[in-house]
């Protein structure tokens, strides 16, 4: 596709994915530390709280100062203190990697909004597409995470966990040359600022629900399916290939989602997809250990990522203010409810068990289905 010949692009889309495989390999690095079920929850929810809840500043302030420095500065930030959580013994380690979700705070809204003004230039407006394909890139760092992780973990241990900072440090370097006129992101004319204040508080409220349940459903598989394979009996390369497989297919399914948004009405998209889920989610929660995972799982990923990247856009085009903003709020919303449930779904894994949960997931975007039908375009 012509738009990944286009060096900002291209390296924006990279850096995503080195991000993101820094922030996947977390679930798989927390259960190698044996940590329990609620254990993992609360962690996670802190760490995915540092980075969501950040992400409406970071953006305000690359609405006004430009991208160059958060993002590349995000991805160096990533690498610097995930490299100390991996020295540094038991909480303070823990707390270094806390720290480098900052990184991925102020990485995420700048690049969002650099996909989709790439899009507007060079695909002829079709921001949901270049937007899907940024997101797509963060999601296979999602699925290589897991994986290379569980691999490093399986033959060289800690010390071996080393590769991934010294991998980031030109990715990081590389963007920072990149973006190096840091031109300003474009401010909202009145036309869609009218436009936003007509879409009310009832879009908003909707979009709010849909993207909740969209990203509760996806915090509960990716962040403790781990945990329930290793219960069931595999090893750390068999538990952490599932994670990966899981936002492999949440990867693939951005990309068409955005393909498919940017074609045929966005609601429509998402609502079919959100039902669609319901089917492997609850499939799983059945079968127990079974070689069909490895097809039910992406399947799963597939279905509740292609939603991601339409809830993202159609919130650059309504939330008041300007992209990186709009971004950041969508975004740290997404990112912030999804750990906020995982926090309560945790301690119900314990309780009553994973497949438990995972029904409990299957209603969640059963929920969601009929209400994205409700969103304006």
């Amino acid at each position: 596709m012509p738009i990944f010949l286009d060096p900002i692009f291209s390296f924006i889309s990279l850096s995503h994915l080195m991000v993101d495989t820094f922030n996947a390999s977390r679930p798989v690095l927390l259960t190698y530390f044996g940590l329990s079920e609620s254990q993992i929850a609360l962690f996670s929810t802190i760490y995915i709280w540092a980075s969501a809840l950040t992400q409406p500043i970071f953006g305000w302030i690359s609405d006004r100062t430009g991208p160059r420095w958060l993002s590349a500065g995000g991805v160096l930030w990533m690498t610097v203190f995930y490299s100390l959580a991996l020295t540094l013994p038991g909480n303070a380690g823990l707390a270094c990697l806390i720290i480098a979700a900052l990184g991925s705070s102020a990485f995420h809204p700048v690049g969002a909004v650099q996909a989709a003004l790439r899009g507007r230039e060079l695909m002829k407006g079709r921001e949901t597409t270049s937007t899907s394909l940024f997101f797509t890139a963060g999601q296979m760092g999602h699925f290589a995470g897991p994986i290379i992780t569980g691999l490093i973990l399986t033959y060289l241990k800690i010390p071996g966990m080393y590769i991934l900072p010294l991998v980031s440090i030109p990715i990081g370097l590389s963007l920072m040359n990149q973006l190096r006129h840091n031109h300003p992101h474009p401010q909202p004319v009145k036309t869609v600022i009218s436009r936003r204040s007509r879409a009310g508080l009832v879009f908003i409220f909707i979009l709010m629900i849909v993207a909740t349940m969209q990203s509760w459903a996806q915090a509960n598989m990716v962040n403790l399916i781990p945990k329930y394979i290793k219960d069931l009996g595999q090893s750390a390369t068999v538990y952490g290939s599932m994670a990966g497989l899981f936002m492999g297919g949440s990867a693939l399914g951005n990309m068409f989602g955005g393909y498919f948004a940017d074609r045929f009405p966005k609601r429509f998209v998402a609502s079919l997809a959100l039902l669609f889920a319901a089917f492997p989610i609850y499939t799983v929660s059945q079968i127990g250990w079974s070689w069909w995972l490895y097809l039910l799982v992406p399947l799963a990923g597939a279905f509740t990522g292609a939603v991601h990247s339409i809830m993202v856009v159609l919130a650059q085009r309504i939330i008041p203010g300007g992209m990186a903003l709009a971004s950041g709020l969508i975004l740290g919303f997404i990112f912030s409810s999804g750990a906020l449930g995982l926090l309560y779904t945790g301690h119900l894994a314990e309780l009553h068990g994973f497949p438990y949960v995972l029904t409990l997931t299957t209603g969640m975007v059963l929920f969601a289905s009929p209400l994205a039908l409700l969103l304006k375009e």
